[in-house]
C-alpha cells in the first residue's frame, strides 16, 4: 500500500512542477507557479517519506538535516533583490552539491554491499551524475564570487597561455576515467575519486575565464548541470520523479541558456571559452572624447515636454535599488498624459529576468515591460530615453565597430531616440569592462549621481517638491 502511495504522491508532485514552469511564463501567474512548486517539493518530500526503509534508524539524520537546512535556508531567503544572482548561484551549488555526494555514497555503497553493484548503463549515468554534479557545485561557488565581487575571486576574466587546452585536457581526463569505471567498474574503482578531483578543478577553472557581461547565460547553464545531474541520479537510483524534475530543470536552462546566447550573438563556445568582458585599454581615446552633462532638474525639464518616454532600466539601477523612485517618476509622467514603457534587454542586470523582477516589486504595469526586439522598431519615435544604469545593452559600438568585444550583440536602440538621458555614478566602464558610444553622443546628457539619489530628485522635482526636506 505504501508503494501505491508514494507512486501516487510522485505523480501529483510532478504534474505540480510541469505546472509550476508553467505559470512561471508570466508575472501574473508567477506566484501561483512558486506556490505550485512548494507544494510539489513538499508532497515528493512526503512520499519518499513513506517508504518504510528511509526512516528505519534514520529519522534522527532526517529530523536533523530538516533543521540544518531550516536554519541556513531561512536566512538565505531575506538577500535584497541584488544579491539574487549569488543567491541563484549558491542553490546550483547546493543542487549539484547534493547531486555529487548522493552519486559518491551510491558508489560506495553498492560496492560494499553488492560487489557487482553496477550495470554499464547506471555506472555511466553514476558517473555523469558525480561529475556533472561537482562541476556545478564549484562552477556556482565561482561565480556566486563573482557576482559579489569577493575580493580573493576575480570578478574579471583571468586568461593565461593555455587556459582552453587545460581545461578541455581536465575535461577528457574526467571522461577517460568514466569510460574505463564504465568498462571495468571493479577493475577501476580506484579511478573514481580521480573523476571527483577533475570535476571539482573543472568546475572553477570553467569560470574563471567568465566575466560579469556573461554571468546570466553561465547561471542559466549551470541551472542546466544541475538538472541534468539530477536525471542522472534519477536513473541510478530508479526514481522516476527525480528523472521528471531533473528534465525540467536542466531543459529550462539550456533553452534559456539558448535565448541569452541569441541576445548576445554569440554561441555557447565563446561564451565559455571566449573570455568576454576583459576591460578594454582605451584610455588615450576615452580622455579625447568629452560628454554633456545635466542636473536633475535638467532632465526633469525635459521629460515634462516630451509625448513617448522610454526608459531602459540596468544593473546599476538594481545596485542603488532605485527600481521605487522610477516608479515614482513613472507615476508622474503617466499622471500628465505621457507614454512610459520600459525596454528590457534579455541580458540586462546579473541574471535573467533581474530587470523584470526589480520592476514587478515597484508594481509598474507588465503591459508597460516591453522586449527589446518589439521596442526597437518604435526607438526612432521616442522623444526621451531615460538609461539608468545599463551599460553594455545600449551600446552602438555593438552595431558600428567591428573591433569591439560585443560587436554584433543585438541591443536596444537607444540611439536612435531624440534625446537620451543617461544616469551614471561616473564615466568609468560598465561590469564587461567596455566603454560606452552612447554618452558621447550628441543628443545624450549625462545625469551624474547615485541613481536612487538622482530619481529621487527627479521624482519630487515631478511632484511640485522643492527638495528632500519639502
Amino acid at each position: 500500500m505504501n508503494s501505491t502511495f508514494i507512486e501516487v504522491a510522485y505523480l501529483v508532485a510532478t504534474g505540480l512542477f510541469i505546472f509550476s514552469l508553467k505559470w512561471m511564463n508570466t508575472p501574473r501567474t508567477a506566484r501561483r507557479g512558486v506556490l505550485s512548486g512548494v507544494i510539489a517539493m513538499l508532497v515528493a518530500v512526503g512520499g519518499t517519506l513513506l517508504d518504510p526503509g528511509i526512516l528505519a534508524g534514520n529519522y534522527k539524520w532526517i529530523a536533523l538535516a530538516i533543521v540544518l537546512g531550516t536554519v541556513f535556508g531561512v536566512p538565505l531567503s531575506w538577500v535584497p533583490l541584488t544579491a539574487v544572482p549569488q543567491r541563484t548561484a549558491l542553490s546550483h551549488a547546493f543542487g549539484g552539491l547534493a547531486a555529487g555526494l548522493v552519486g559518491v555514497a551510491e558508489f560506495y555503497t553498492s560496492f560494499g554491499e553488492h560487489g557487482q553493484g553496477f550495470t554499464p548503463f547506471r555506472i555511466g549515468a553514476l558517473c555523469l551524475e558525480v561529475l556533472l554534479g561537482f562541476l556545478t557545485f564549484t562552477g556556482s561557488l565561482m561565480a556566486a564570487g563573482k557576482l559579489q565581487e569577493l575580493k580573493f575571486i576575480p570578478s574579471r576574466p583571468v586568461v593565461y597561455r593555455g587556459q582552453n587546452l587545460i581545461n578541455f585536457t581536465l575535461l577528457g581526463l574526467a571522461v577517460l576515467c568514466c569510460a574505463l569505471l564504465v568498462a571495468n567498474p571493479e577493475r577501476f574503482q580506484f579511478l573514481f575519486p580521480a573523476v571527483i578531483a577533475l570535476a571539482l578543478t573543472f568546475g572553477v577553472l570553467l569560470i574563471l575565464p567568465i566575466g560579469g557581461a556573461d554571468m546570466p547565460t553561465v547561471i542559466s547553464l549551470l541551472n542546466s548541470y544541475a538538472g541534468l545531474s539530477a536525471v542522472a541520479m534519477g536513473f541510478v537510483m530508479d526514481n522516476k520523479l527525480l528523472i521528471t524534475a531533473g528534465a525540467l530543470d536542466g531543459s529550462s536552462g539550456l533553452i534559456l541558456s539558448i535565448i541569452m546566447c541569441k541576445a548576445m550573438n554569440r554561441s555557447f563556445a565563446n561564451v565559455l571559452f571566449g573570455a568576454f568582458g576583459q576591460v578594454q585599454t582605451s584610455a588615450g581615446h576615452a580622455e579625447a572624447r568629452t560628454v554633456k552633462s545635466a542636473s536633475p532638474k535638467d532632465a526633469v525639464e525635459i521629460l515634462e515636454n516630451a509625448s513617448f518616454v522610454v526608459i531602459v532600466p540596468g544593473y546599476g539601477m538594481a545596485v542603488a535599488q532605485a527600481q521605487h523612485r522610477v516608479r515614482e517618476i513613472y507615476d508622474e509622467l503617466t499622471e500628465r498624459g505621457i507614454t512610459v514603457k520600459f525596454a528590457i534587454h534579455p541580458v540586462a542586470g546579473r541574471m535573467p529576468g533581474h530587470m523584470n523582477v526589480l520592476l514587478a516589486e515597484a508594481e509598474i504595469p507588465y503591459e508597460d515591460l516591453v522586449e527589446m526586439d518589439d521596442i526597437n522598431p518604435d526607438m526612432s519615435q521616442c522623444d526621451v530615453c531615460l538609461v539608468i544604469g545599463a551599460n553594455d545593452v545600449v551600446n552602438p559600438a555593438a552595431r558600428n565597430n567591428k573591433s569591439s568585444p560585443i560587436y554584433g550583440m543585438p541591443i536596444i536602440d537607444a540611439d536612435k531616440a531624440k534625446t537620451v538621458l543617461a544616469i551614471k555614478r561616473s564615466m568609468n566602464p560598465g561590469f564587461a569592462g567596455i566603454e560606452n558610444d552612447l554618452y558621447f553622443a550628441d543628443q545624450t546628457l549625462m545625469v551624474f549621481g547615485d541613481a536612487k539619489a538622482v530619481t529621487g530628485e527627479m521624482a519630487r522635482a515631478l511632484a511640485g517638491e522643492d527638495g528632500p526636506g519639502h
